[in-house]
């Protein structure tokens, strides 16, 4: 499995953003939030990602220990994704920028169609 160069930060919402930044990182963590899924159950969740995106999100999060990946040895395998402690600890942190948006969207999108 090859991946991608590790980077070194000095800035902590740096490096934060980088490790979660994406419209797709945000919202498979936020499904796993809700419990441990398939990969096709990510695929229905996530209208609009294409396969070779969500392997590729899923094994940036794999790397950076958001997110585990657990085989299991069955015929056809079977392969389960789950937050992490570390991952489950941006849980709270999506769950304030979900309230935050619930707040404001209303407000925001009446701008949007002026």
């Amino acid at each position: 499995m090859e991946y991608q160069k590790l980077y070194k930060f000095d800035c902590p919402i740096d490096f934060s953003l980088d490790l979660i930044g994406g419209k797709w990182k945000v919202l498979i963590i936020w499904e796993l939030g809700q419990g441990t899924k398939r990969f096709t159950e990510l695929e229905k969740l996530l209208p609009g990602i294409t396969r070779k995106v969500l392997i590729q999100q899923l094994k940036d999060l794999e790397l950076y220990k958001i997110i585990d990946r657990i085989v299991y040895p069955e015929v056809p395998p079977k392969v389960e994704y789950s937050l992490t402690p570390q991952g489950r600890e941006l849980f709270p942190v999506f769950d304030a920028l979900y309230h935050w948006g619930m707040m404001h969207m209303d407000y925001l999108n009446s701008l949007a169609e002026t």
